[in-house]
């Protein structure tokens, strides 16, 4: 089994930091391109204050049952402190256990680059769009998730 990239009829959430706004604004713009190129209209975006809210709203939303895939978006940029791994670490694994506890798809879409330039190049130049490839994600993974309950209900 495979998802598909058909984003009609799907429900998406895009809950986006607004911490290096320079940053999140292109992965929102690439993540909003991606839903609607692939058919997907109905799309609600929550903004929050920084990388380390992604989660709890992102848990809100997938918990409400009202969308088919949450995709977080954010930027993290190395500094001086350790305060860049704790964030990530943070920021992953509780991404992580919000898709198992939901049984909702909720794309990670959060740049750790260890300088601007690096975080520049993935969020719309060089190196793509992150928030394009996770809004891809997201479509294939609610299709996803759609076709293994039909063979789970249907055994």
């Amino acid at each position: 089994m495979e998802g598909s990239l058909n984003g009609q009829n799907l429900k998406i959430a895009i809950v986006a930091s607004r911490f290096n706004d320079l940053l999140t604004k292109n992965l929102i713009d690439g993540a909003m391109d991606a839903l609607k190129r692939h058919g997907t209209e109905s799309i609600d975006t929550f903004l929050v204050p920084g990388a380390f809210e992604l989660p709890l709203i992102s848990d809100k939303v997938a918990s409400s049952k009202k969308y088919d895939a949450v995709i977080a978006l954010g930027a993290l940029i190395k500094g001086a402190t350790p305060h860049f791994e704790y964030l990530c670490a943070s920021v992953t694994k509780s991404v992580a256990e919000i898709n198992i506890r939901h049984g909702v798809p909720v794309i990670l879409g959060l740049i750790t680059a260890d300088t601007l330039e690096h975080a520049i190049e993935r969020s719309g130049t060089k190196q793509g769009n992150k928030g394009f490839i996770a809004a891809e994600n997201a479509i294939e993974m609610a299709n996803l998730v759609k076709e293994t309950k039909k063979v789970f209900e249907e055994k």
